[in-house]
């Protein structure tokens, strides 16, 4: 299984960040299929990707990261929404079926829309 996902480069407490496509049993800082992109947190979060590429490899299954769906989506390419684990299940109540409720909607904006059949 392919993953978008950020692997670490830099010096220490200078953290940047390569976006590459890599099988998701690899290691990190591993083998990667392709550099896509770069983030670099510490010049005013400054982001860099190729739109086109990201574009290709999800249409391929890749899947992205949590954290590499939230930027892509904060910096313009759309379609990321329904990679991104919920926000507010963290601060949601303790309640059980307010959790479910979260987590039902989450998944029903994740699933494809699929029609059913008429019925010969």
């Amino acid at each position: 299984m392919l993953v978008i996902r950020l692997t670490r480069v830099g010096k220490n407490n200078e953290a940047s960040y390569r976006i590459v496509v890599a099988e998701k049993r690899k290691a990190v800082k591993g083998e990667y299929q392709e550099l896509i992109g770069f983030y670099n947190p510490s010049e005013g979060k400054k982001i860099n990707f190729k739109k086109d590429r990201v574009e290709y490899w999800v249409a391929l299954g890749a899947t992205p990261s949590d954290t590499v769906a939230s930027l892509l989506k904060n910096n313009g390419m759309s379609g990321m929404e329904k990679f991104m684990a919920p926000r507010n299940l963290k601060r949601a109540s303790k309640d059980p079926e307010v959790i479910a409720a979260i987590a039902a909607k989450a998944a029903a904006a994740a699933a494809p829309a699929v029609e059913e059949a008429p019925a010969a």
